[in-house]
């Protein structure tokens, strides 16, 4: 086959073509790997004993790798310094009821549950010493999709910590909020705020979308195939 015949433009940019597609196949089985990991990591805090919700020496340390940790804090809840941020749960729409918890020394932010939204305000958190276990979630900072929080206003889509603390008028405050379980014993409750309705799911398509991106390079790499061996008879 006479090389001046050969079509070199479409024959670089098919191969550089399959070197990006496959790269994309081994950069998803490496997310892959990482994903599992990392739901090897957050099911083993979530089946472990529960730990001392972390205090001040911690609290810089404090990060994504803490989160859904069983943590277990005890204090006095402030009444009537609730925040609700709006939420969408298994139980329908409505707002979560944030409430910070004096442990003595500092405080946390305690997402005490889920209420509808006719049941707002309706539900003052318990007087006296409280024990609450939960889980450890970091700050959501900003708001929710599309949607930005208005602390002047009240209104909140995300449970960011900094924030509600802000305009709670509230010092030493942990850079954590904790999900709190459903009440030892009572699994379904007929009462309000529910908690342990958190959610932990993190979706792992990354074998699907490597199982493309090496399907992609092998079909490029057949039509460029297809392509040389008809160069060839036509030479």
């Amino acid at each position: 086959m006479s090389l001046a015949r050969v079509r070199v433009l479409p024959l670089a940019l098919g191969a550089a073509a399959i070197a990006v597609l496959i790269a994309l196949g081994v950069w998803q089985v490496q997310r892959r790997a990482w994903k599992l990991d990392l739901i090897a990591r957050v099911e083993h805090r979530l089946n472990a004993a529960p730990v001392a919700a972390p205090a001040p020496p911690r609290w810089r340390q404090i990060g994504k790798d803490d989160a859904y940790t069983r943590v277990v804090a005890t204090g006095r809840f402030r009444i009537g310094a609730d925040t609700y941020t709006q939420a969408t749960t298994e139980l329908g729409a409505g707002y979560w009821v944030i409430t910070p918890l004096d442990t003595g020394g500092w405080t946390v932010l305690v997402n005490r549950g889920f209420v509808p939204a006719r049941e707002r305000g309706r539900h003052p958190a318990p007087a006296g010493e409280q024990r609450v276990t939960g889980l450890l979630r970091v700050t959501e900072p900003g708001g929710g999709f599309l949607r930005h929080n208005d602390p002047a206003a009240d209104r909140w889509y995300s449970r960011d910590v900094v924030a509600i603390a802000a305009k709670r008028g509230l010092v030493r405050v942990a850079p954590y909020f904790i999900d709190a379980d459903a009440r030892a014993g009572e699994p379904v409750r007929s009462d309000w705020p529910r908690g342990g309705l958190t959610v932990v799911r993190f979706p792992n398509n990354h074998l699907v979308y490597a199982l493309t991106w090496f399907g992609l390079a092998a079909l490029v790499a057949v039509l460029l195939a297809r392509a040389l061996r008809t160069d060839r008879r036509d030479d």
